[in-house]
Formats: structure tokens, sequence, C-alpha cells
């Protein structure tokens, strides 16, 4: 009996044995498989080709989103959340990490984050560009309560590095002022370490959307320095999304805003008060607004502000050679 079950043991040995080079050639078909729809987010969070930075790839603030896969993903106060973007935006962020490519840099340092444990949660990610290109830096809203990165920021810089420019997405702690802090430091950074970059700090920009748009607002008006920054120069532009922001300077950059007439949020009445007395001040401005649209359209892809960002890129680069020009001309 005793040699029965031993031959037993060694026959079923025999067959992990045999079916181990399938199951390992599975394992890690798996682990290099492109994400889909399908793939869970906790999956993409913990997926070790991201080290620790992962869990920042969704919103740290566990109670604004929703839905366990990349494909029933929803964030809280945005629309048309666009299930293919967020696949694509994931297996950017994969492929580049695993090929060796640095996509997430902090901003503060570890002394730092020991001091204020928030600071743990900040960071920029980098979708690069061309060699040399400026930059700009991309803050997505959630009403200053999480950061909603996925679909109001990383889509906005994934598209512009598309564009050749070199597009940052930052992670902040919610809350207004610090948020405008975080910024700050990100600004700070960047132009610190431009040349490791690889990215031009001539006539960089600020985008941002709903409680993002604000934050680049601010900077834009007051510069880094007012929030705990560099003395560094204003952005060349600042690019609005539905926010009803209405602060202002004579002094503040050219600005670009969209936002829906139908924004039960951001009133495109207030936007356009706003952009009207930029005007007024001198400051050049570009505004649009889309029938039926509500908060939080991000990229508007297959909605009636489709393109927008093309739009906000010709703006910006139009900037970018105004300012090559006066400087050529201060040259000569």
């Amino acid at each position: 009996m005793r040699n029965i079950t031993f031959i037993a043991v060694i026959f079923a040995f025999s067959l992990w044995a045999l079916a181990l080079p399938a199951i390992r050639a599975e394992a890690a078909e798996r682990v290099g498989a492109p994400y889909t729809r399908d793939t869970r987010v906790v999956d993409v969070m913990n997926d070790p080709a991201f080290g620790n930075y992962g869990r920042l790839i969704f919103p740290a603030e566990r109670g604004y989103r929703s839905g366990e896969t990349l494909g029933d993903l929803r964030l809280t106060w945005y629309s048309h959340i666009d299930p293919d973007k967020t696949v694509e935006i994931t297996n950017y962020f994969r492929t580049r990490a695993a090929a060796g490519e640095k996509i997430f840099y902090d901003i503060y340092t570890e002394a730092e984050k020991a001091a204020d444990p928030r600071k743990r949660d900040t960071g920029l990610f980098f979708f690069r560009g061309g060699r040399g290109n400026p930059f700009a830096i991309c803050c997505a809203g959630g009403g200053f309560a999480y950061v909603g990165a996925m679909h109001d920021s990383f889509p906005h810089a994934l598209e512009l590095s598309k564009m050749g420019y070199n597009a940052f997405a930052i992670i902040y702690r919610p809350g207004a002022q610090i948020a405008c802090e975080d910024l700050a430091r990100a600004i700070s950074v960047i132009f610190a370490n431009a040349e490791k970059l690889g990215v031009s700090t001539e006539s960089y920009s600020l985008w941002g959307g709903s409680a993002g748009a604000r934050m680049a607002a601010w900077l834009g008006s007051r510069g880094p320095s007012a929030f705990g920054g560099a003395r560094l120069p204003r952005p060349a532009a600042v690019v609005m999304q539905y926010t009803g922001h209405s602060h202002f300077t004579m002094n503040d950059p050219p600005t670009y805003a969209c936002v829906g007439e139908n924004d039960g949020i951001a009133s495109w009445r207030a936007m356009e008060r706003r952009i009207e007395a930029l005007r007024a001040c001198g400051i050049e401005t570009e505004f649009h607004r889309y029938t039926g649209l509500s908060h939080g359209f991000g990229l508007g892809t297959g909605t009636i502000a489709e393109g927008w960002i093309n739009d906000a890129a010709a703006f910006w680069q139009k900037q970018i050679d105004k300012n090559r020009a006066a400087r050529a001309d201060g040259a000569k």
C-alpha cells in the first residue's frame, strides 16, 4: 500500500514538474500582457513596475472613486470618463516604467515627508515630449477633496506629449492653499532640474480643470514665490476648464478658458466675466462655451468639445512664438 502511495506521489510531482514551465509562462504572459478594460484598478496600483508610486495613479482618497476595473472607473463630479483613454494611460505608464524610464518624480524630500506625512501623496507624473521643448503642468480637479488625475490631468498631459510638448501631471495635497504650495514646489523642482529632465523652462504653461484651474490661475496671477516656491517667472499661458474662479490681476498671463453651458458647479457666465475682465486689461484671452455639456468633461471625447485641447495648445504655442520673437529682437 505504501508503495502505491509513494508511486502516486511521484506521479503527481512529475505532472506538476511537467506543467511548471507552462504555469510560469502563463504567469509571465499575464504580468506582461497589456491592461484592458477588465483589468482591476488594484492590480494596476500594485503592479511591481511602478514601485511605491502605483497607488498615486488613482485617487489616494478612496471614497471619491468607484468601480473595480479600468472600464468601470468613476470619479466624483466628473462626466464623460473615457475607459479607452484610462486603458491607454495605464499602459503608457507601464510600458515606460518596465523599460526603465523614470515616469514619476518626488517634489519633497524624505525628511519633508517625514515631517508632514501628507506630502507622501504628492509628486509629478512625467509625459515626455521632445527634448528641450517647453513644459506644461496639468492640475486635475476634485473639489480640493481629492485629485482626479486619471480623467482631468493625465489625458491632457498625454495628448500634449504627443504634440511634442513636455507635460507633467501633478498629484497634490487636497486643500486650496497647500495645493498651490505643492504646485509652486513642483515648478521650482522642474526649473532646478530642467537640464536633467530635458525640458525648456521658457514659456511654460499651467493647465487645470475645476479646482485644478483655480491652482493654475492663482499661480498665474501671483507666481510660485507667493506660495513658497522659488522666485521664478510666471507662466506664459494659463489654460482653464470649468471653474468659478474670479480673482485676477492686471498682469495675469494670457488665458484660455472653456466650460459647458450645463455646468451646475461652475457657471459659464462667471468664467466669461473673468475672461472679459482680463481682456479689458489688455490681456490676450480665448473663451469657449459648449452647448449641453456638464461639469468635468475632460478632453470631451465624443462631445461637442472634442478637439478643444488642440485649440488650447495652439493658444499656448502662440505665446511661445511671441516670446521667442521678443527675445530674438532683444538680442539684436
